[in-house]
């Protein structure tokens, strides 16, 4: 698993394939898997899905930002998000990352950012999770989402948490107490064995490790996942322990799974797609390929399957 990703993201990091890719890539069907460059393309997406019974959240995809004026630009495209899915009613919340928001500049900005994102999500009737990232920020990450957690409540901010870190499962139990609503991934970046799994495995037996351990408490949880033997697994505890469909949700890739999508909900399940946009498309796009050597797979299958 470690070196199928070292390999993909040392790739993903080249230059001259960066530069093809984010030239050609949109032609040669990364458009199948990105909601267009633009926030008025991805609206017109999010419609579609929510025709098909399909419920979304909105990335505006970007890496860490080099400016502060940058990550206010940022901010405001967040804020854009959120008044396009009120003004056209849109069955949508949104994902940031911080540090699109300035967290590598100042952590004190970022929040203040946040704060300023998530009062219009508060104003709106919406909702903002904070996309997890990479080990070295993810304490601050939480410190901040806690900050925002005690002012504006589990009905406007959650998180993510990722199960191939080996300090998750404490994490999980702090989030359980607060009652926060928490995304389940299992890892996207490249994480050197002292802190987390190496072994597919062991991420996995995690993963479902801790959707059960948020859902004996009672808290609502997104399981973000392709996997079928979670998804089933899921779908075999939540029956047993009578927890109703709408204390959680399932949450796939916007272009990755389509007829299983479809699947779930004609079955009742309420399902999210994670559907990004923007012209800084390459980064993400890598990261979901490199995640799992199943994520190729399933992109490729999907080219031929709906």
């Amino acid at each position: 698993m470690g070196l199928g990703r070292s390999i993909v993201l040392g790739i993903a990091g080249n230059q001259a394939v960066t530069n093809f890719v984010t030239k050609h890539g949109m032609k040669l069907g990364a458009k199948r898997f990105i909601a267009g460059e633009t926030l008025q393309e991805a609206a017109e997406i999010v419609k579609e899905l929510n025709k098909k019974g399909l419920l979304v959240t909105l990335d505006h995809v970007g890496e860490s930002v080099s400016t502060k004026q940058e990550a206010i630009d940022a901010t405001n495209e967040a804020i854009k998000i959120l008044e396009i899915i009120d003004k056209e009613k849109l069955n949508s919340n949104l994902s940031v990352k911080l540090t699109q928001l300035g967290l590598g500049l100042d952590p004190e900005f970022s929040y203040e950012n946040m704060d300023r994102l998530v009062k219009v999500a508060k104003e709106l009737n919406n909702f903002v999770r904070i996309d997890i990232e990479d080990s070295t920020v993810t304490q601050i990450t939480i410190d901040i989402f806690k900050k925002l957690f005690e002012k504006y409540g589990k009905k406007h901010i959650g998180l993510v948490l990722q199960s191939y870190l080996y300090r998750t499962e404490k994490d999980m139990i702090e989030m359980g107490k607060l009652g926060a609503n928490i995304r389940m991934v299992k890892g996207a970046y490249k994480e050197p064995k002292e802190v987390a799994f190496p072994k597919k495995q062991d991420v996995d037996n995690n993963y479902i490790k801790m959707v059960k351990l948020h859902m004996q408490k009672g808290n609502y949880i997104a399981v973000a996942t392709h996997d079928e033997k979670i998804i089933q697994e899921v779908k075999r505890y939540v029956k047993e322990n009578h927890i109703s469909n709408d204390k959680f949700e399932f949450q796939m890739l916007y272009g990755v799974r389509n007829g299983l999508q479809r699947e779930l909900v004609k079955e009742g399940y309420k399902v999210r797609i994670y559907t990004p946009y923007g012209k800084h498309w390459y980064p993400y796009f890598s990261r979901r390929i490199a995640e799992r050597p199943a994520n190729a797979f399933f992109i490729l299958k999907s080219m031929f399957k709906s």
